[in-house]
C-alpha cells in the first residue's frame, strides 16, 4: 500500500461524525450570499428605487408613492443562488387600476417609462409582479405593486397567490419580525434559516412538486426560536427542525402574537396547514398547499433526519458525507 493510498484511508477512518464547525464552514462557503455580493446587489437595487422614488416625485398624477426593499435580501436570509430581488412599489389605490392583470401592465408601462435605455422585453409582467433584467449583471428585480390606503406601519395589500381578494401585510412590521429573532440569536437564527431554505431547494431540484416557499421556512424556524430553541449549533439545530416537523406532520397551527393577539384569529381553516402571517392574522401563508404538498415536506423532513441521525453513528467519513448530502446536496463535502 502506498502512502498516499495509506492516508486516504486513515482520513476516511478518522473523526467519521460530522459537527457543526463542518456545517456552519459549508454553509458560509456554499450557501449563504457573500456579504461582497450582498452590498453589490443592495447598491444596485438602491439605484433602481432612487431613479423610481424620483420619477414618483415628478408624476404625482401617476399614483406612484415610494418603493421598499423586501424579501431575503432585506432580511439577511438570502442564498447564494439568489437572482432575483423582490423591491415593493406603493402605489395609490384611487389612482391605480385594481385589477392585476391590469395594474401589472400599467406598472410595466410606468417602469418602461423610467427606463427608457432598456429595451421593452427588459421590464415584463409576470405572475404577481413586473421584473425588470438588467443585462449587464444579469441581476433580476422583481417589482411588486403594493396597493396603498393610507392604512399605518406603511401596511397596503398584495395581490394573493391563490388568486383572491388583496391581503393585507406591511414591509417594515415584517423586518421587524425577522430582525427581532436574528437579535436574539446573532448569526445563528438567520445561518439556520438559510439551512433549511437550502434544504428546500434541494428537494425542489429533485421534484418539481415539491412546494414549500422561503416565508413560510422563516415562520416555522421563528415558531421555534420563540418556544427556545438554541440554534447555536446548526446540526442539532436542523435536526431540531426536521423533528418538529415530522412530530407535529405540519398539522400544529403556527401564529405570532407580536403584532395581534391570538383571540383574533379564526376557527380552523380546514386547511392541511395553517401558519398565520405575523402580520396579518386572516392570512394562512400555506393555504395554496393541499394535502399531498404537506405529505411531501414530512415525508422528505424525515429522510433528512434519518440521514442526519444514519450520519452521527457512521463509520467512516466517507459515509457520514454520503448521508449529509442527502440534506445538502452533491456539493457537501464535509
Amino acid at each position: 500500500m502506498t502512502a498516499s493510498s495509506f492516508s486516504e484511508m486513515a482520513d476516511s477512518l478518522a473523526t467519521p461524525n460530522i459537527m457543526h464547525p463542518a456545517i456552519a464552514a459549508y454553509a458560509d462557503e456554499n450557501v449563504n450570499l457573500k456579504r461582497e455580493n450582498a452590498e453589490k446587489y443592495r447598491e444596485q437595487v438602491n439605484r433602481l428605487r432612487d431613479k423610481l422614488d424620483r420619477y414618483a416625485a415628478d408624476h404625482p398624477d401617476y399614483g406612484l408613492i415610494k418603493t421598499l426593499l423586501s424579501g431575503s435580501l432585506a432580511k439577511g436570509t438570502a442564498l447564494k443562488t439568489l437572482n432575483d430581488i423582490d423591491v415593493a412599489l406603493y402605489v395609490s389605490a384611487g389612482m391605480t387600476p385594481a385589477a392585476e392583470p391590469e395594474l401589472l401592465q400599467w406598472l410595466a408601462n410606468r417602469l418602461r417609462e423610467a427606463y427608457p435605455q432598456m429595451k421593452p422585453d427588459q421590464i415584463a409582467p409576470n405572475k404577481h409582479s413586473v421584473t425588470i433584467n438588467f443585462a449587464v449583471s444579469g441581476l433580476n428585480v422583481d417589482v411588486v405593486p403594493v396597493q396603498y390606503k393610507d392604512d399605518p406601519d406603511d401596511r397596503g395589500y398584495l395581490f394573493a397567490l391563490d388568486g383572491g381578494k388583496p391581503l393585507l401585510t406591511s414591509i417594515p412590521l415584517h423586518l421587524q419580525f425577522i430582525r427581532k429573532r436574528k437579535d436574539r440569536q446573532k448569526i445563528h437564527f438567520a445561518q439556520v434559516v438559510r439551512l433549511v431554505k437550502w434544504w428546500v431547494w434541494q428537494q425542489k431540484s429533485r421534484d418539481a412538486s415539491f412546494r414549500m416557499k422561503s416565508f413560510m421556512t422563516e415562520m416555522i424556524v421563528a415558531h421555534l426560536a420563540d418556544k427556545g430553541v438554541d440554534f447555536s449549533d446548526y446540526t442539532l439545530g436542523l435536526e431540531t427542525v426536521f423533528r418538529y416537523i415530522i412530530k407535529s406532520q405540519l398539522k400544529a397551527r403556527i401564529f405570532f402574537t407580536d403584532y395581534y393577539p391570538a383571540s383574533r384569529l379564526s376557527g380552523p381553516t380546514g386547511r392541511p396547514m395553517e401558519v398565520f402571517d405575523p402580520v396579518n392574522e386572516t392570512n394562512n401563508v400555506a393555504a395554496i398547499y393541499d394535502e399531498s404538498h404537506r405529505q411531501k415536506i414530512v415525508h422528505a423532513a424525515q429522510e433528512a433526519l434519518e440521514s442526519i441521525s444514519e450520519a452521527r453513528f457512521a463509520t467512516t467519513h466517507c459515509r457520514a458525507i454520503d448521508c449529509w448530502q442527502k440534506v445538502l446536496g452533491p456539493s457537501f463535502r464535509g
